[in-house]
Formats: C-alpha cells, structure tokens, sequence
C-alpha cells in the first residue's frame, strides 16, 4: 500500500478517536469480549476498498481477521454480506472508519460501472477529472479504474490542458506551443473547444486531444467529422453535462474519450453497514 495511503488511514483514525479514544467501546465493552460480525450490503453496488479496510482494523483493532467474500471489483446485490470480521472490542472502533472508506469508493466504483456498460461496444472509453476531494484524489481516481473507468490527469502537472481561460489571452500560442513541444516532447498537449472556431484553433495548434465542451449532439457530430478528416490520430474528448441517461448516444457519436465529473465528485455511497452475529 502506497504510504500516502497509510498516513490518509491513520489520520482518519485519529480524527474518530481523538485523544481519549472510543468511550462507547471502552466504558461499556468488555475487554475480555469476542466478537464476530459481517459487513452487509443494503443496496447493490460495485465493491471497492477491501485494502483500506484491512488496513484499518489492522491499525485499530490489532489481532482482528478481515475474510472478504466478494472480490475487489465484484458487483454485489442488495442482502449480501461482503465479509466476516473476528477480533476483540476494538473492531467496534474500526467500524466506521472502515465503512467510510468502503462506502464512498464503493459509490465511485458503481457508478463509473453504470456509465462503462452504456458505453460498451463503441470506441469511447468513460475518464474521471480532477474535481476530486481534496486529499481523496489517488483514492477517488482507483475507484474508478475499479469501476472500470480510465483516469484523465491526476494532477496540473502530467498533461497540458488548455482551457477557455489560457485561450482568452492569445498571446503568441502557435510560438509557444512550439516551445513547449521542444522542452516537453512526450507531454500531451489537450485544447478544449465549445464551439466551432475553438476547433480549428485546436487543430491549427496540432493538439493531441480535443476536448469539445458542452456541445448539443449534432454539433458534436459535425466537429468529431471535421477532427476526424483533419487528422484521425488526433483523440476527441466529449466533456460537460454527461448524464446515465445521454451517455450511450454519446459514446455512439464517436468519441475516443467522454469525461464526467459526477463520478469523483457526487458519486452517491453504497449503503453498507456492520451488524454483529
């Protein structure tokens, strides 16, 4: 495990049991207690996270046995337990520290799941952004690789995009896209464009990627065309307003890649709880 996520781990646990630790647990526990317990799934989902789990009862509840009956990546339906858990009173601890983690990147993993099986069968792919939580991003963008999604950047400092607010200035772009070629040759260079001037200008800069923003379906059509003629090796970007609802008639539009943010940044949790036996 990346150590980045260890420390996310430990500071999650810190923040839940503070300076004088879990007083429910403590004061009205047993010490001497043993306890068995599943985790439930009450909805059906996608799960994602079994290693953050583990990771948490380790540190929380030393001597506790994690036994997973649903795979990383498995899809699950409501009623079925995910894992049976052993140890002492500490996994009460754990408890929703554990679910925290489990939850939310089960949420990321289902839904990016719904919207690759809307797209299966054409040649888009479905990528994340980077409208993240802070500090969540490594953990949100593996969700969705789960979920069977591609991530796009992970950070400002992996790829070139240019967006409306570095073309409104103009200043001198052929020259410095030609500069930048020079010093950064296997960087990426993507351009959004929400409109049909913007992609010439796309095309005019030799971009790699470009992203056609906010675009109803038959200008779409028209600038995937014209991309297309221009230069096949160029990737198309469908971005802005992506839906469950409109993705397949995207995808069949296509694209090469169709980016929503929904799935890193208002993914709904997967409702899981912990019930003792």
């Amino acid at each position: 495990m990346d150590p980045s996520i260890r420390k996310q781990v430990r500071e999650a646990l810190a923040e839940d049991l503070g300076r004088d630790g879990d007083l429910s647990t403590l004061h009205f526990v047993s010490p001497s207690a043993r306890l068995r317990a599943r985790l439930l799934a009450k909805q059906n989902g996608v799960l994602c996270g079994r290693d953050l789990v583990d990771e948490v009862f380790r540190r929380a509840a030393p001597g506790s046995r994690v036994s997973w009956l649903v795979k990383e990546g498995g899809a699950f339906s409501k009623g079925t337990p995910l894992a049976e858990i052993s140890g002492g009173r500490a996994i009460l601890s754990a408890e929703r520290t554990a679910l925290n983690f489990l939850q939310h990147l089960s949420g990321i993993a289902t839904l990016t799941r719904a919207f690759a099986e809307r797209t299966r069968g054409t040649r888009a792919s479905i990528y994340d952004t980077r409208k993240t939580l802070p500090g969540w991003r490594t953990l949100a963008k593996y969700a969705v690789r789960i979920g069977g999604g591609k991530n796009h950047r992970m950070g400002l400092h992996d790829m070139v995009m240019l967006k409306d607010n570095h073309l409104a200035a103009r200043e001198n772009l052929e020259e410095r896209v030609r500069a930048f070629r020079r010093r950064k040759p296997r960087i990426k260079i993507e351009i959004e464009a929400a409109n049909a001037a913007e992609v010439e200008l796309a095309l005019a800069l030799g971009a790699d990627l470009i992203m056609l923003d906010n675009m109803h379906p038959a200008a779409l059509r028209r600038q995937i065309a014209k991309i297309r003629r221009a230069n096949p090796r160029t990737e198309i970007e469908i971005s802005g307003g992506v839906a469950l609802a409109s993705v397949a008639a995207l995808a069949r539009l296509g694209p090469d890649r169709i980016s929503v943010g929904r799935l890193t940044h208002s993914a709904p949790a997967v409702d899981i709880s912990m019930k003792l036996e």
